[in-house]
């Protein structure tokens, strides 16, 4: 269970993270990488982020640059964060796919959808 700390700490770093992502995304131009959620251990050392990368074609690719560049990541972050934090946690992210998993299920029950609906035609 989170505790109410953490909760407030994951949403500060949840909060620059998306803005720091939005600043350098910008200039990359077709490229969006959103923080979906950011969850902390209990003792504060250390944040994984989710993010949502589109296109999610070159997800991989962004990801594996994004943690390559965790360290100079967290050191932007601490000197945002400086006056709130007093130790800022190592920082490692993960792929959210669960807006891919939502359209893969929506597209399921589409298609079940329209063979239902073909087998009630043909009766």
């Amino acid at each position: 269970m989170e505790s109410t700390r953490q909760a407030k700490i994951a949403r500060l770093l949840q909060k620059e993270l998306s803005e720091m992502f939005r600043r350098q995304t910008a200039a990359m131009g077709g490229v969006l990488v959103s923080v979906s959620a950011v969850r902390i251990s209990p003792d504060l050392s250390v944040a994984r982020g989710y993010l949502s990368i589109f296109p999610s074609e070159r997800s991989q690719e962004i990801l594996k640059n994004i943690n390559s560049n965790a360290r100079t990541i967290r050191y932007e972050l601490g000197k945002i964060v400086r006056f709130q934090l007093r130790k800022i946690p190592e920082l490692t992210f993960f792929i959210d796919d669960s807006l891919d998993y939502i359209e893969h299920i929506d597209n399921i029950l589409k298609q079940d959808t329209a063979l239902h609906r073909e087998e009630t035609e043909d009766r």
